[in-house]
């Protein structure tokens, strides 16, 4: 479906109100303009001794409103994001690999808070989209290699994502107040409203408030996407120290699209989905699965009695399904994801003598959620021949991490350290649909009175964490040294016992280092490179890691698994002038101890899996990027990256020897080779014009690269126009030319060969507008 007309709606600008008449006042800011329109919205880490760099606010805020800032770094080196959404939030599609590395091996930080690895059924974090508004960030900073030893984060083997939120200075534009409001309509009736108020003086006690909505009905299928998100910080001058704190709420509901099989475009279409609304279609796929399982099945259900079978097969002569559909597998009748999450932080930051800082920042995290699916293959008592079937969740964590820098001569030194501790419950209940008629609820709300528990788990997760750090300056040389260890305890408790274990496994490297330097050839090159080797605790959940498998299984394993570990080099030059700014680099990474997860049954099912190490993985891979500003607001932006990711090994079963799949020599999953980007953007303080161009070559969806997706070439555009230095329209097209293509590879988990039921059409062409005004 296609909507092409552009409205106008709401949002940005600020005006302030000084307190006492001192020097002339700042010139105007432009609205929702945090950064003049010449400067420099990619920084690529000048002086750094590994590869990384920095978005500011500016490039996030060209984009529509509400967008994840995760979209916006998609057009760096290495980095393969995708969603099929045109904003990026709908977490069930959510991919995002760095250097061919998946992102549960990724680390992600929001103001140095740790998130985990922002998967959709995150066990240790939260996803950013929920951490705060994307009104609301300053800057996001990407290391592709394995990001700064301070990391709060045991898992990034493959790169790390730094989001930082903006100072409330930026939005009072020297005076005591400020206010902003913006308000989006678009495509597929998308809705989205965003107001904050600042108040304070930019080096005083300053901090700002916001909310924003947002609503867009899906573009196939029917259902609805949308979001409540309230964001506070406040920032406090103590003397030369200062305090600040943060507090964000968020209320997530999103209706499913249903996960396909190029098996499946090619016989239903595109545009295939969910059966809902159409509840009567629903019950008769689910019927007629059920008469087949009752004749040809004797069991395989959670419930004592087996009445239903979970396999989905069907037997010669069994029943037909109407029209194109083979299978109730083809679409169920719904599925959602619902989420609640509060964040809160307090940080101290403050001077000690005059050659040293201390840091401390205290958090707390509390999630509660649900993943519902309408499964055919477990009946309500009443006689309906479907279910809703949830995976919950509920967290609550809270931590601590801080550091001590401070320079002896040409030494600056820092040392610091985390912990956390995370309390994760974790169960699968089974609800009842009202009739055969009716389904008397509604998936976006949380059901209640579960008819059947099959499990229900407490995990309970200690970390700890230290690093030490060594940045040596000899002038136009830097060597920057050190390490960093951590200790990782891992729990599971059962509530509602089942085939999922219990017991405790630990993953510990109190010794992972990192070396770097940095040599200035220049005033405008350098020369960079580094050695970082890490290693990724195991997670604490049934739906993944060593907790996913059986009790027999486990208690094999928890001996002698080991923990993923990566050892990552890299070699580079970057160029710094007011012409031109870029990067060019080089890197090989050699993965070992990967853990690989069979399933049994289909993913949708959710049962037991299989864990072990697997062997590893080589990626080796050339990435460049580069600005070119040609004067006048204009200015071209342009990156290329080579991946060649590769399997060192095949696959044995562990406990017979027996050869699993032939995978040596195989390029690894979601890892496309070529990757380029190129933008030409315009911003002469009044008329704003952005065109992006996104490539991505071929990607694999089976560990033996017999099924993949083709690649696709994506084109964005925004243009825009200042009225005044408060008012602002901003008009947004993304999949310009209405492209049909596969977003997201994987949503179902990868097979070893054939086509599979994982993956996500990319939404189609789609138009937004927005009105950007302060008062």
């Amino acid at each position: 479906m296609r909507i092409t007309t552009a409205l106008l709606m709401a949002s940005t600008a600020m005006f302030a109100t000084p307190v006492i008449a001192q020097d002339a006042a700042p010139a105007p800011v432009p609205a929702d303009a945090d950064v003049a329109a010449d400067a420099e919205i990619v920084v690529f880490g000048r002086g750094e001794t590994r590869q990384v760099q920095e978005l500011k606010a500016q490039e996030i805020t060209v984009l529509t409103p509400g967008t994840n800032a995760l979209k916006a770094i998609e057009k760096l080196p290495s980095v393969n994001f995708q969603s099929a959404d045109p904003f990026g939030n709908y977490e069930w599609s959510q991919r995002i690999t760095i250097r061919s590395f998946n992102q549960n091996q990724l680390g992600f930080t929001f103001d140095g808070i740790p998130l985990g690895d922002m998967s959709y059924g995150n066990h240790n974090g939260l996803h950013i989209t929920r951490a705060v508004s994307s009104e609301n960030i300053g800057s996001v900073r990407v290391s592709q290699g394995a990001g700064s030893l301070g990391t709060q984060s045991t898992g990034n083997l493959g790169g790390t994502v730094e989001t930082f939120s903006a100072d409330p200075a930026d939005y009072l534009s020297g005076g005591a107040f400020g206010a902003q409001g913006n308000l989006t309509y678009g495509s597929n009736e998308t809705w989205r409203a965003f107001g904050r108020l600042a108040l304070g003086t930019r080096d005083g006690i300053r901090g700002y408030i916001s909310y924003g909505y947002g609503s867009t009905d899906k573009y196939k299928g029917a259902g609805t996407q949308d979001q409540h998100m309230g964001n506070a910080k406040v920032v406090i001058p103590v003397g030369e120290a200062k305090i600040d704190g943060w507090l964000s709420y968020s209320d997530r509901r999103e209706q499913d699209y249903q996960d396909m099989s190029m098996g499946m475009i090619r016989r239903l279409g595109w545009d295939w989905d969910n059966t809902y609304p159409d509840y009567a279609r629903a019950i008769d796929y689910a019927d007629r699965l059920n008469d087949v399982d009752r004749i040809s099945n004797s069991g395989g259900s959670p419930f004592p009695d087996g009445r239903f079978d979970y396999s989905g097969a069907l037997v010669s002569g069994g029943q037909v399904y109407p029209g194109n559909v083979t299978s109730a597998d083809d679409a169920y009748y719904d599925a959602s994801g619902l989420r609640k999450d509060w964040l809160g932080a307090v940080g101290v930051t403050t001077p000690i003598g005059d050659a040293a800082t201390f840091k401390i920042k205290g958090y707390y995290h509390n999630n509660s959620g649900m993943g519902l699916w309408g499964t055919p293959y477990v009946a309500s008592p009443n006689g309906v021949p479907m279910s809703v079937r949830t995976t919950e969740y509920e967290m609550d964590r809270y931590g601590a991490f801080g550091s001590l820098d401070f320079t002896l001569g040409i030494q600056n030194l820092s040392v610091g350290g985390w912990y956390e501790h995370n309390k994760f419950n974790q169960a699968r209940r089974f609800y009842a649909f009202a009739s055969r008629t009716e389904p008397g609820l509604s998936f976006r709300d949380y059901p209640k009175n579960p008819f059947f528990t099959q499990w229900e788990f407490d995990f309970t997760t200690d970390t700890i964490q230290y690093y030490v750090q060594d940045k040596i300056d000899l002038g136009m040389v830097t060597i920057n040294v050190g390490w960093k260890g951590f200790k990782v305890t891992n729990e599971a408790e059962a509530i509602v016992s089942s085939a999922f274990p219990e017991g405790k496994i630990k993953a510990q490297d109190w010794f992972q280092p990192h070396a770097g330097f940095a040599v200035e050839l220049s005033p405008q090159a350098e020369i960079f490179g580094g050695f970082t080797q890490v290693t990724r605790a195991f997670a604490s959940a049934t739906t993944t890691g060593p907790f996913s498998t059986s009790q027999t299984g486990f208690d094999a394993i928890r001996d002698d698994l080991k923990p993923e570990e990566s050892d990552t080099y890299e070699l580079g030059l970057r160029y710094n002038s007011p012409l031109f700014s870029g990067v060019l680099g080089a890197y090989l990474v050699n993965f070992r101890n990967r853990l690989l997860s069979v399933q049994v049954g289909s993913p949708i099912q959710g049962l037991a899996s299989a864990l072990q190490n697997v062997g590893g993985v080589r990626s080796i891979g050339i990435e460049a990027a580069g600005t070119v500003n040609l004067g006048s607001g204009l200015s071209l932006f342009g990156s290329y990256s080579y991946t060649d990711a590769t399997y060192r090994d095949d696959v044995f079963n562990s406990s017979n020897g027996a050869l699993v799949a032939a995978i040596k020599g195989k390029t690894v999953v979601d890892s496309p080779k070529h990757m380029a980007r190129g933008e030409l953007n315009f911003d002469d303080g009044k008329r704003i014009a952005r065109v992006g161009v996104n490539y991505m070559s071929r990607r694999f969806y089976s560990y033996t690269n017999d099924a993949s997706v083709p690649g696709r070439v994506l084109v964005d555009a925004t243009i825009g126009y200042r009225f005044t230095d408060r008012i602002e329209v901003q008009l947004n097209a993304t999949n310009l030319f209405d492209k049909r293509y596969i977003s997201t590879i994987g949503s179902g988990g990868y097979g070893n060969s054939g086509d599979a039921q994982t993956l996500l059409v990319g939404a189609p062409q789609q138009f937004f507008a927005t009105l950007k005004t302060g008062f």
